[in-house]
């Protein structure tokens, strides 16, 4: 790709457009810009931009569609498959300084919302307004934009869904610059095709997210979990197709095992609930009388006992609780510190066949002599799967990485899976991207980001290019 190269010239434009200390070019860019979480993909833009509106995002695209300069947008850099790193220099926006909470319409139950906001701060303040924004990725310290891009889905998905499912409307910054409104506060839209929802989970590649209209929830007024041992992985994975198939359905299914547990409690220096068994349901209910969630978990306990489950432990505080989720949310952390380096395979399975490709795993990990350590939302299928270097050589670490992707992929796709759950493709993942959808899947895509975008300078290299 021949794009121009930042001169002089482009950085007094940018100066005087968003202020001198808003600019930074070679040693002034901090490290933490040249990549993102885990992708191990390095690059540097060639000048980053602090943008403080939409006004100053639409003069720079408006500037970079004329002098063909690439642009990446970013937040808080908390991806993992190299989604928000300029591979080809230019231009990085960082988008984290647009962090307004513009409006609470309790009347329409929506949040409007600048794209640099973190998702703790819109949790924390529609809770305090006794509201809910059920979207629960991991990462609590992304940006909304970050999460609007991948369509981030987290552990609550089972019960309430996906970021998709709570956008309606979204100001964004197209290719050229200009400046368009997809959706609103309104509920049903009929009006064409839904441009709003292509944007969600395209990661900057089709146009640039700078503020967000959030549809909300009445906030549930109780709130339990579940801590349930067993024997072994399997046993505990076959258990959820039966608690799905119950009706009761929990907010959240997580598994884990005993080995992530302990890396956790060694990271936190703090001890799991419990830790003595291989493996672990996690499950969390939650609704508005104590009777209403008592009925659903009572249920359910029940079904996971008959099914092999060694105990259940009710958490019934909210500080158990949070102690338990605390711990779950350090797992990704926990893991990258016990390593020299990892990469993740984030698939998406139907969730009959979630034991299925858990089984699958455990054979490679002794097939290639790695180490690889998984969790992730058995109630909807989505695995988080680590494979981890230790003290491999990098020639033979990217040769065994390689060969146990390919294998997962494959499993995966023969399960009738797909490539990521809720973490994106990035440059990390498109490798396996085109061999799940195939060449006529790319090139509608390409498509697609061809009528938005025609001089590939959003985002470029990253899904489909």
């Amino acid at each position: 790709m021949n794009y121009s190269k930042i001169n002089n010239e482009d950085i007094v434009f940018l100066e005087s457009l968003c202020g001198k200390d808003k600019v930074f070019t070679e040693d002034s860019i901090n490290e933490d810009f040249s990549h993102d979480e885990l992708s191990g993909i390095n690059q540097y833009p060639e000048v980053l931009v602090e943008v403080s509106s939409t006004e100053e995002v639409s003069k720079i695209m408006k500037y970079a569609a004329k002098r063909n300069i690439p642009v990446t947008p970013r937040g808080q850099g908390t991806g993992l498959v190299g989604g928000s790193v300029a591979i080809h220099g230019g231009i990085m926006m960082n988008m984290s300084s647009m962090n307004k909470i513009i409006e609470l319409d309790e009347e329409n139950l929506t949040l409007t919302v600048e794209s640099g906001v973190l998702l703790m701060k819109i949790s924390k303040f529609v809770e305090e307004h006794d509201l809910f924004y059920p979207p629960d990725p991991g990462e609590k310290s992304a940006t909304i934009g970050g999460n609007i891009n991948t369509n981030a889905g987290g552990m609550r998905a089972v019960k309430y869904g996906v970021t998709r499912d709570y956008v309606r409307g979204l100001e964004v910054v197209l290719a050229d610059g200009e400046v368009m409104e997809f959706g609103g506060k309104i509920v049903k839209n009929s009006s064409g095709y839904s441009l709003k929802d292509m944007i969600v989970g395209s990661e900057g590649t089709l146009a640039i997210v700078t503020k967000a209209v959030l549809r909300l929830l009445p906030l549930p007024q109780k709130t339990i979990s579940l801590l349930i041992p067993y024997p072994d992985l399997a046993q505990a994975i076959e258990t959820v197709p039966l608690i799905i198939k119950s009706k009761s359905i929990p907010t959240a299914i997580e598994f884990m095992e005993r080995e992530v547990i302990l890396v956790a409690e060694d990271f936190l220096g703090k001890a799991f609930p419990d830790s003595s068994a291989a493996a672990y349901l996690l499950l969390t209910f939650d609704g508005n009388s104590k009777e209403e969630i008592e009925q659903a978990y009572e249920k359910v306990a029940h079904i996971c006992l008959d099914n092999g489950a060694l105990d259940v432990f009710i958490s019934n505080t909210r500080e158990r609780n949070e102690a338990i989720w605390s711990a779950r949310g350090a797992f990704l952390e926990a893991i990258k510190s016990s390593t020299s380096e990892m990469d993740e395979c984030d698939v998406v399975v139907p969730r009959k066949f979630v034991a299925d490709f858990i089984k699958d795993i455990k054979t490679l990990q002794d097939e290639f002599g790695v180490r690889i350590m998984n969790f992730g939302h058995a109630g909807d299928g989505n695995l988080h799967i680590y494979v981890l270097k230790d003290e491999l050589t990098e020639e033979i670490w990217k040769q065994k990485l390689n060969a146990v992707f390919d294998k997962m992929y494959a499993k995966a796709d023969k399960l009738g899976g797909l490539v990521s759950g809720e973490h994106g493709i990035g440059c990390a993942k498109k490798t396996f991207l085109q061999r799940s959808i195939g060449d006529s899947g790319i090139a509608l895509l390409k498509r697609i980001k061809l009528s938005f975008d025609p001089a590939n300078i959003l985002n470029p290299g990253k899904v489909c290019q």
